[in-house]
């Protein structure tokens, strides 16, 4: 806690082929989506603006279950923030998440207006966003084409409007928040709870419904959720949408609601499923994002480095699924999001290291290891990058070859 940020990140480590800043579309968006939403707002899916960043990875354990959103001008107001990321499980976890990530909003600015709900520390914003995780809970009833018995999604998510930050939290998918203390260093506060069955009032609360909470042999420090009589589904949270078959047990789909007022020392908000938390600590996270030089890839880098931490931790285990949105308190000028620069970014990140580097890992106060600092570059990742940085050039003078094509044919460029 309170680490500086001023060294600079490089990334630790072999890329494999997949790992390619210009890999398949399905391990990661590549291209900004948005879309218009309830009240005029614009809807993003997917890419970056100039307050917000956000990225999916697809792991290794099959289709991706994580989902995220954002919607800016929320409730029709200029500069109110919508944000949320949705961790799925089981068969149908990634229907169940994605059919969420887009009710939830909907509900939430509609039951807002209806009720002329300002964003800020009045209760009934309380009431109104435990009203919408509750009819969109219920809206899984109904969607015939979405089996939610046994699956179902945790959702994290974040309101802000000028110095209003009002947190939900449903699950295990958490959200914190980067400041600075009275010395100017950095520091996370982690805004939400993991709602786990480990918490005893969780597990209390489930235990009167008549589920049943313990641990299987082989994750003795992972409780989980069982039905009365049956040895199934073993849900790893106390929280979620969905998980039909545990909700007369004891599981719930109201979420945890809290109110910040931010300040001039807050600096940014990180919205990540537990793919991220299960290998990086708060500490970690905030660096990272605060080292990238250029904010629409903050998100993009932290899940890279979650993967690699998850390689280097847990060499035997299947990398999870990672969704990212960060949220940004103070503007920054962005460069564009052409995937090309996308790649210059994480290459200039990368310029200056050595591949002799002798790891020089330190100790968090938690007394977790933090991953990025000076660290080992394999030769490998440094040859793609210098690929990557030789089809960028090539592309550039190819472009201007082009321009002078044009001329040569008596056309006007348009600038």
């Amino acid at each position: 806690m309170g680490a500086c940020c001023s060294t600079e990140v490089k990334y630790k480590g072999r890329r494999n082929e997949e790992d390619d800043l210009e890999g398949k579309e399905e391990e990661g968006q590549q291209e900004e989506v948005t879309t218009t939403g309830h009240a005029g707002a614009i809807v993003r899916c997917q890419g970056s603006s100039s307050y917000t960043s956000m990225y999916t990875r697809k792991g290794k354990k099959g289709i991706n279950q994580d989902a995220m959103i954002v919607w800016e001008n929320f409730l029709g107001e200029k500069n109110v923030f919508f944000c949320a990321v949705f961790d799925g499980h089981g068969p149908s976890g990634h229907q169940v998440a994605r059919h969420v990530c887009h009710t939830l909003p909907y509900k939430l600015s509609t039951v807002c207006k209806e009720n002329d709900v300002a964003v800020g520390a009045d209760k009934d914003w309380e009431a109104s966003i435990i009203r919408a995780f509750e009819e969109s809970d219920e809206d899984l009833i109904l969607e015939e084409s979405l089996d939610s018995y046994c699956s179902g999604t945790t959702a994290v998510t974040v309101i802000k409007q000028d110095e209003h930050l009002i947190i939900s939290n449903l699950g295990d998918s958490r959200a914190i928040l980067c400041t600075r203390d009275n010395e100017n260093q950095l520091i996370p506060i982690q805004l939400t709870v993991d709602l786990k069955p480990s918490i005893p009032s969780e597990a209390e609360r489930i235990l009167k419904c008549g589920g049943r909470v313990f641990a299987m042999d082989e994750e003795s420090n992972v409780p989980r959720v069982w039905m009365p009589d049956r040895d199934c589904p073993g849900l790893a949270m106390a929280r979620a949408f969905g998980d039909f078959c545990l909700k007369d047990h004891g599981v719930i789909a109201i979420p945890q609601v809290s109110y910040r007022k931010l300040t001039s020392k807050d600096e940014f908000v990180v919205l990540a499923t537990d793919g991220v938390w299960d290998v990086l600590t708060n500490n970690e996270v905030i660096r990272i994002v605060a080292s990238v030089k250029t904010q629409s890839m903050a998100a993009k880098i932290l899940v890279y480095y979650a993967v690699q931490a998850w390689r280097t931790k847990y060499p035997g285990s299947k990398v999870d699924d990672c969704a990212v949105v960060c949220l940004f308190l103070k503007k920054r000028p962005l460069l564009t999001r052409s995937l090309s620069d996308m790649s210059k970014n994480v290459a200039s990140q990368l310029d200056g290291a050595d591949s002799n580097l002798i790891s020089k890992d330190r100790k968090t106060e938690e007394g977790e290891t933090v991953i990025n600092c000076d660290i080992t570059v394999d030769p490998k990742a440094l040859d793609e990058l210098n690929r990557v940085k030789a089809f960028t050039k090539s592309s550039r003078l190819g472009s201007l070859n082009r321009r002078k094509t044009s001329k040569d044919f008596g056309r006007t460029e348009v600038n």
